[in-house]
């Protein structure tokens, strides 16, 4: 029986990718907010499963997780990002990116717990360089993905049976730096930054890598080219 996995976001982007890199030899669950979020993705990859549903709904996550009876791996790609000083950051964008980046996950984690144990599963937590240092303009996002990654550490440690990576990617070429990008009123050079391939590649190793070994962090850097 090949093994089930469940990505987050996977409708584009990096979660597209990390699907495309699973594909050949998981069973997907490819997660969206909506149900026709993931259909090219669903399109590309024979027997992949659509799971629409909006993760910071946790009534409507808690139906949704009903009908997974078995999880080997569960990627937690999906997450917002928003710009901008203290100052000029209202209230409302910080309790959205803790809502998306941390409670969603915490959530999703915490009803598939059960599931999660009896496959000795691998948790991946696609964190962000922000979850390592905080930059300039960068305080509410870098607060969620510090939040997240005390998360990761707190599950690895209390679940001993379950393999938790955190995986922190520098700036990804995808729709989303696309509009950070414009935001910050600079020029888009896709060449700056890391391919969405990469950071899936860095995924998929980690899922693979040999149970003697515990991937706990992987960190990517962007090489210009």
């Amino acid at each position: 029986m090949r093994p089930t996995a469940l990505i987050t976001g996977a409708g584009r982007g990096l979660g597209a990718a990390i699907a495309r890199e699973l594909a050949p030899t998981h069973d997907l669950l490819l997660g969206g907010r909506t149900p026709d979020s993931v259909d090219a993705v669903l399109g590309e990859l024979e027997g992949a499963r659509g799971w629409p549903v909006d993760l910071t709904d946790h009534d409507a996550l808690a139906d949704a997780v009903a009908h997974i009876d078995r999880l080997d791996v569960l990627v937690h790609n999906a997450g917002v990002a928003e710009i901008g000083t203290v100052e000029g950051t209202p209230i409302s964008a910080w309790r959205h990116m803790y809502e998306a980046n941390v409670l969603a996950v915490v959530e999703l984690t915490r009803l598939l717990l059960p599931t999660l144990r009896q496959s000795k599963a691998h948790v991946v937590l696609i964190n962000s360089g922000a979850g390592l240092r905080a930059n300039p303009g960068w305080g509410a996002y870098a607060a969620s993905k510090f939040a997240l990654r005390a998360f990761g550490d707190a599950l690895r440690a209390e679940e001993p049976s379950l393999r938790v990576t955190s995986i922190h990617p520098g700036r990804i070429d995808t729709d989303m730096q696309r509009a950070i990008v414009a935001t910050e009123g600079d020029d888009y050079d896709a060449d700056r930054f890391l391919t969405p391939e990469t950071v899936a590649w860095a995924v998929r190793n980690a899922v693979v890598t040999p149970r003697d070994a515990h991937p706990t962090e992987i960190v990517l850097r962007p090489n210009p080219r």
